[in-house]
């Protein structure tokens, strides 16, 4: 099995720099995780590394789709298994850094993605219909008492996601959140969860959104929001900013609400990380100290046979 490091943890907790750090220590390169630093232009809103703070380290899956282009889960898995691939053969150690949970599980393990998922388009109509009738958030309590498990990851909100888990239910009897055949590991990785105390990683996230406005976030967004359909729009520090270009809200409020939904999305991001995966959790925010422990484990890690 290919060896890779993994760098998890949600949104302010210092991944890039730790995975700079560590290519700089085991001949890496650096593979983005993050669904939203695809795109070019989205610069100040993504926190993307900049060539600076890059320091020589090659970057992989950053800077290439055009702003309304889409993206999806099935091309992350297939373009960063190749780059897997590659950066092995140049004799270098792969360094997967990022806070998009199903991009990393997609990845590392043999997910086959909506290849197992039945499909009836007369089920799926008479869904469609019947949320027509009694809306959103009654559907989705349907799907609550059928599939709880499935409703505890989809909001109520995303009727089509909703639809698909009740039409996916009655066709094969099996929770859409729920795999039949449990998934197996493609690679032999290292995972290192990144988090820090609660009150003081809402404090740096309010902090970078400061930080993110007076490096230019309006102006970014104006451009990213002139395409409202496109996927790159719906990303947050940039839909929230819909309200004010219209003149319902003030800008003050805009940014008080990108706040709030980058703390919400941290904590979905810790929560996923925690259910779903398994890492070897750090706090280098309060406890620097602590990356001399990660990287001798890494150094154990890296000793044992493949």
């Amino acid at each position: 099995m290919e060896k890779v490091i993994v760098i998890v943890g949600p949104t302010a907790v210092g991944k890039t720099a730790l995975s700079i750090e560590l290519a700089k220590k085991y001949q890496g390169e650096v593979i983005s995780g993050d669904s939203m630093q695809i795109y070019r232009g989205l610069d100040i809103g993504t926190a993307k590394v900049t060539t600076e703070e890059m320091q020589g380290i090659p970057h992989h899956l950053i800077d290439i789709r055009d702003s309304h282009e889409s993206y999806s889960v099935a091309e992350f898995q297939n373009e960063a298994r190749q780059l897997i691939t590659a950066i092995h053969q140049r004799g270098h150690l792969p360094i997967v850094a990022g806070g998009t949970g199903l991009y990393i599980q997609a990845l590392l393990y043999d997910y086959q993605l909506g290849a197992n998922e039945e499909s009836d388009p007369a089920v799926r109509q008479r869904y469609q219909q019947e949320a027509a009738r009694i809306g959103k958030e009654a559907l989705w309590q349907k799907l609550h008492a059928l599939d709880p498990l499935a409703a505890t990851k989809i909001h109520y909100n995303n009727e089509r996601k909703v639809i698909r888990a009740l039409e996916v239910l009655e066709t094969t009897g099996t929770s859409i959140a729920a795999p039949a055949v449990v998934p197996e590991a493609l690679y032999d990785y290292f995972m290192i969860g990144l988090s820090t105390e609660r009150e003081l990683l809402y404090q740096r996230i309010n902090q970078r959104v400061d930080q993110m406005m007076a490096a230019g976030l309006i102006s970014e967004a104006q451009q990213v929001l002139a395409q409202p359909q496109t996927q790159a729009a719906k990303g947050i520090g940039y839909k929230e900013f819909g309200p004010y270009f219209a003149g319902e809200c003030s800008l003050e409020e805009t940014v008080a609400q990108i706040k709030q939904q980058s703390r919400r999305y941290a904590k979905r991001q810790l929560t996923w990380f925690k259910n779903r995966l398994n890492p070897n959790w750090v706090d280098l925010v309060q406890h620097p100290e602590d990356l001399s422990r990660i990287e001798k484990a890494i150094d154990q890690w890296l000793e044992e046979k493949e």
